[in-house]
């Protein structure tokens, strides 16, 4: 089980839950927060290590009271994106869920910070600018567009006079070099190199028993080149994601959801019904050419719902299947998969030990690595069989929850261990 230790240093390195490796699979990103958990939004840096070397490389150093983390990678060339907290914080505008922005920098112009999402706080708000914090920023497989989750600081404003829309948590996309202008009537607003919309349809407060949702979160890009229709033609962006029902007796349950996105990007400027940007008493919303569907129904299963630790939606890559984990009729939390066009969830791993990580595919989707009884795993997604790559730790130094990811050659899995910093690990597979 040949494993290895890329870095050293005394201090924490946190690995993102998926595209954290080079483009050319040579490189590892991450961030310097410094909780084991990556819970604490402290790191200052964005750095890469070189898998053969060892050799570290700073990418970005925030400045001006700022924090910077939660990196990934382009699949397409060498730019790199994350969150950037505020500059210059105050008692009013801290680092929160609703005062963060994406930043971009390219590995060869190390430092060079470009601001991905543009934000607009003085109604009329400005179409393609957030009036929020945007978070998790992953590129779609061709590198064009950018996916988040979203808060919305206009609607978390305290002390409204008239009744206003619940802030509640969606999933957006930036179209990248569209650039976007705003007024510059507020301290807190910038422009961005991104055209960025919501396309997650939310309700403050779901009818029991509906389709209708209260948070959209923790979504993925379905396959590489998106996932075929019924009719055999291939619907080109689509986003999984996670999103939170309201089942017939009024539990909250976190169910499988899929946004379909048009297929020419620029139609995401087109509104709906309702404004882009939102009013100063409503949500932004989805542009007229996205389409939301609920894909799993599991309120009556034994333990319904999507469970276990937090972990973001991963698709195969040839978009056939969308993977979350489940607990099965005994309680284990296992991978399941289901199909974007809908159906019954299928169940992947059958091994008696919960699964405890976040997950990715393996880019030729027969398998999936994730972390389960002290140990980096992949399960053979066709016949279920586990392989353990690593040994056994059951211990705080094994391998941590938060990354399992599979580098774009197939070769080996980048995670961590905290001994007693985090560092980067990979494991040849």
């Amino acid at each position: 089980m040949p494993e290895q230790t890329l870095t050293t240093a005394l201090h924490g390195h946190m690995l993102t839950n998926a595209a954290v490796w080079s483009a050319d699979s040579a490189w590892i990103v991450y961030d310097t927060r410094s909780t084991s958990d990556g819970a604490v939004f402290d790191g200052r840096r964005i750095e890469r290590v070189e898998v053969a070397t060892g050799r570290v490389e700073p990418l970005f150093e925030s400045t001006d009271g700022a924090c910077c983390g939660v990196v990934t990678t382009s699949p397409v060339d060498d730019r790199v994106v994350f969150i950037l907290g505020p500059e210059h914080p105050t008692p009013d505008w801290e680092y929160g869920p609703a005062h963060r922005q994406g930043g971009m920098v390219r590995a060869a112009r190390p430092g060079s910070v470009d601001l991905l999402d543009a934000r607009d706080l003085v109604p009329p708000f400005t179409p393609g600018a957030l009036r929020g914090g945007s978070h998790v920023h992953v590129f779609s497989p061709d590198g064009r567009l950018v996916s988040f989750t979203y808060e919305d600081a206009v609607l978390d404003e305290a002390g409204a006079e008239q009744p206003r829309e619940k802030n509640l948590r969606g999933v957006g996309v930036s179209v990248c070099d569209r650039p976007v202008c705003v007024p510059k009537s507020h301290p807190r607003n910038h422009d961005g190199m991104a055209f960025s919309v919501l396309v997650t349809r939310l309700t403050d407060a779901p009818r029991p028993g509906s389709d209708e949702i209260s948070k959209a979160f923790e979504e993925a890009w379905i396959g590489t080149a998106g996932y075929l229709r019924p009719d055999g033609t291939r619907q080109r962006y689509a986003l999984a994601f996670q999103g939170h029902v309201a089942t017939a007796t009024g539990r909250t349950i976190s169910e499988v959801f899929v946004v379909d996105l048009p297929d020419d990007p620029a139609d995401l400027a087109r509104p709906g019904a309702c404004p882009l940007a939102g009013t100063a008493r409503t949500r932004p919303a989805p542009p007229a050419a996205v389409v939301q569907r609920r894909i799993t129904f599991t309120a009556e299963r034994r333990h319904p719902g999507i469970q276990g630790p937090r972990h973001w939606l991963r698709s195969s890559p040839d978009g056939s299947r969308i993977a979350s984990l489940m607990r099965d009729d005994d309680g284990v939390v296992q991978l399941f998969t289901v199909s974007p066009l809908g159906g019954a969830p299928v169940q992947v791993t059958g091994d008696p030990w919960d699964i405890s990580s976040a997950f990715t595919w393996s880019p030729d989707g027969s398998r999936i690595a994730y972390v389960a009884d002290g140990s980096v795993m992949t399960v053979d997604v066709a016949t279920g069989g586990s392989t353990r790559h690593t040994e056994p730790t059951r211990s705080d130094a094994g391998p941590r929850p938060e990354a399992c990811v599979f580098s774009p050659d197939g070769r080996r899995i980048a995670f961590m261990r905290a001994v007693p910093w985090n560092q980067v690990c990979v494991v040849d597979v």
